[in-house]
């Protein structure tokens, strides 16, 4: 398998990660869709990452659906329940999280358009999303060790990696001090070797 995805992305971190906790071999090919020699739209027509190349260059894309796939290739360290209520719950965990993230992606880069053509009152309703979308994530977590249920799960990955991209991008943003019990989760998350090698950098 091949993973194509850039080093700040936080889809391609939640790949990274699910792929490092299943312990897969795969080669890693850095490659951002925004620079100008980009190979990403030759296998994603989207022209995003992450894309994973099966063994017969089939493209998965989309890290929801590259995550599922790879729970579901093999038994070991199962993160996504099976099926039922505890399947749907930890997806709704996933999805809330990529929500803070595309709210939190969108306002990047609005904010990185020329003078005159960044829209003030855009970016203030996507961090709006990010504000209520935290404001949930540590409401449902509560005091809970784990997001979801008992275990470590896609639940706690992809809330994890959504607070860690507000910490790249937003550091000025003080959501370990709006929600301490967020701090204390990514702390804990930030323990195992699957976040800290996949820390997002430039």
């Amino acid at each position: 398998m091949k993973l194509i995805g850039s080093l700040t992305s936080p889809y391609v971190r939640k790949v990274r990660i699910v792929l490092a906790e299943k312990k897969f071999d795969y080669d890693f090919v850095v490659d951002s869709p925004w620079g100008e020699d980009t190979r990403v739209p030759q296998h994603n027509p989207l022209g995003k990452v992450p894309v994973l190349l099966l063994d017969e260059d089939v493209p998965l894309y989309d890290s929801r659906v590259i995550v599922e796939y790879l729970d579901n290739v093999t038994p070991n360290n199962r993160l996504i329940p099976a099926s039922g209520r505890e399947r749907i719950m930890a997806k709704r965990w996933e999805a809330l999280a990529d929500g803070v993230l595309d709210a939190a992606v969108t306002a990047l880069l609005e904010s990185r358009r020329p003078d005159g053509e960044r829209s003030a009152s855009w970016m203030e309703r996507q961090q709006d999303k990010v504000t209520a979308g935290l404001r949930t994530l540590a409401e449902d977590l509560g005091e809970q060790p784990w997001c979801h249920g008992t275990a470590y799960s896609l639940a706690d990955i992809a809330a994890g990696c959504a607070l860690g991209y507000l910490a790249f991008r937003f550091p000025d943003r003080d959501w370990r001090g709006d929600h301490p019990n967020l701090g204390r989760l990514y702390d804990k998350l930030m323990q195992r070797p699957s976040f800290q090698e996949t820390v997002p950098r430039d």
